[in-house]
Formats: C-alpha cells, structure tokens, sequence
C-alpha cells in the first residue's frame, strides 16, 4: 500500500474513533465511498439476507458500531479503506442525512429553501459536511420511534435523504473525488432535531382506508395553520385573510400549496385571489404567487426507496 493511502487510512481510523466517541456508528469505506470490506457470502451459490448474524465481517451498514476496539478490528481487517461512513437510523441519535447534491443539474439549496417556505419550517443549526463536488451534507437527529426511508429526489430534485440502512460519509474522509470536511462552525455542533415538519415530508404517509373519517389529526398541519383537507377550503382563505404586512405572501403561498395539493388549487385559486387583494397584495403578486405554488405542487413521480450512501 502506497505511503498515501496508509496515512489516509490512518487519518480515518482517527476520525471514526472521534464520531465513535459521539455515539455516532461507523464502518470503513473505500475511495469509492462503498464498504471497504466484501461481504463473506459474496460466492454463496444462493443469496442471504445475513446482517452479520454468521459473525464474520462484511456486511456493511450493518458491522457499524461504536465499539473502539470492534472499529479497530474492522480498519484492520480493511488496510485499503481511505475514509469512514456513519451509520443513520440509529441510537442515540437517530441520524437523518440531507443531502444537497451539485452535479445533478439543480440547486438543491434553492429547492430545500423552497420546500421550507412552503411548509413553513427552518433548519436549524447543525453539522453541515461539504462533499469534494461542493455538495452540502445536513444532519439531523430523528426521534427514536420513526423510520426515514432513503430515497433519491423524493423530497425534491437534487436532494437525497439518507436514513435507516443508509450511511453518510463522514468528515475526513478520502474519497477518489476528494475529501469530506465539515463546514466551518458546525464541527463542534450535535446533530440538531429534525424540524417536525419536515420529518413529515421525510416518512412516507400512513395508509388510508377507502373509507377514512373526513377530519384529520389536529397535528396534521403545521400548528396554528388551517386544515388542508380538500373540503375545508375555506379554511385556506381564511388563512390568507388573516395575514398581517410582512407575512402575506408567504401566507398565500403557503395556502395555494395546500389546496393544489389536496386537488382544489384550480376551484379555490380566485377566492385565494381576491383574500390576497383584500390584505393588501396586488392583483399581479397574487397572480404571481398562486401560479409559482401551482407549478411546485404538480404531480410528483416518487421513486421507491433503497438503501445507500451519501
């Protein structure tokens, strides 16, 4: 092994001890950001669904552990590994990634802070990994009763999340496109709670029976915001009515997104129309805002979810 990649690999070893000591569960990876160590049953005849269950190393995700010398073990048995990923899902933290990608064509940054205006939340301070591509990482710490499911353009173009089965890769290490560093002021932060309703665009929606009760759970919609449910328009309007100077546009887009989520944008879109104009908006913003939440709220094509890295 070249001088560089020992010093690499020794380097990770330091950094997954240190996100060890976190509480944070890790496995060697590769340069190309996959386990550095093959699974045991690669030539089995037949394939297995073993988790490490036969004791042997290899398994991926699932050898993560926040055991020193169990961390030691797995570098050891992998002398080629040049970086580290971080198990999500698990205790005590929970780990959600939100992956801001760079090369797919998109701003991923411009499509979270969309995402956030309309559904009414922020992100808040927390550990931000920068990829070598100029890619964001964002943790976030789930609550103990929730599985998040990976997915890829789920939430929105050019943003992948990783969650339970899924790993990040973690700061320091070395990939073949380079290295993994954390953003400046966020390397000392915990990973920050994941806004709830944010957590509620992450988990996939319970399923509904043909013949589901017509009001939904007060906590549905974000608090203090009306129902969105497609019978309770008016409750959207009402909504915007209620706007103050400052908060108005963000209001009817908020509502417009709701009703054209729920299917009634094109019957309510007037009388969310005129409640802009009687707040104080004109014709042209209301039009404007109206026309930008019907476009961010057409139909969505959602892949399945699969297990993976970021």
């Amino acid at each position: 092994m070249a001088t560089t990649d020992r010093h690499a690999t020794t380097l990770a070893l330091a950094h997954a001890l240190s996100a060890a000591e976190r509480g944070l569960a890790v496995i060697p990876l590769s340069r190309t950001k996959l386990p550095a160590l093959r699974s045991p049953h690669h030539e089995d005849p037949r394939p297995t669904l073993c988790h490490g269950g036969c004791g042997r190393l290899g398994h991926g995700v699932h050898d993560a552990t926040t055991d020193p010398r169990r961390i030691r073990e797995l570098f050891a048995a992998a002398p080629w590994a040049t970086g580290y990923g971080i198990a999500c899902g698990l205790p005590p933290h929970h780990l959600i990634g939100i992956d801001l990608d760079t090369k797919s064509g998109t701003d991923a940054s411009a499509a979270l802070r969309e995402l956030a205006l309309r559904h009414l939340f922020t992100i808040p301070d927390t550990v931000v990994v920068i990829t070598p591509s100029g890619g964001r990482h964002i943790w976030l710490a789930g609550p103990p009763d929730t599985v998040v499911p990976n997915s890829a353009g789920r939430l929105a173009p050019g943003i992948d999340v990783r969650g339970a089965g899924g790993y990040l890769v973690g700061p320091g290490s070395r990939t073949e496109h380079g290295l993994y560093s954390t953003a400046p002021g966020t390397a000392h932060l915990p990973p920050a709670h994941c806004p709830p309703a944010l957590l509620r665009l992450l988990t996939p929606p319970p399923r509904t029976h043909q013949h589901a009760p017509a009001h939904r759970p007060a906590d549905s919609s974000p608090a203090g915001h009306p129902d969105a449910d497609p019978q309770r328009g008016q409750g959207l309007v009402q909504f915007v009515l209620a706007a103050h100077e400052g908060q108005r546009n963000t209001r009817l887009f908020w509502a417009a997104c709701r009703a054209y989520e729920n299917g009634i944008g094109e019957t309510l879109a007037p009388q969310l129309a005129d409640a802009a104009l009687h707040v104080g908006l004109t014709e042209r913003e209301a039009l404007s805002t109206i026309a930008s939440a019907a476009r961010l709220t057409g139909p969505a094509h959602e892949p399945p979810s699969y297990g993976g890295h970021a």
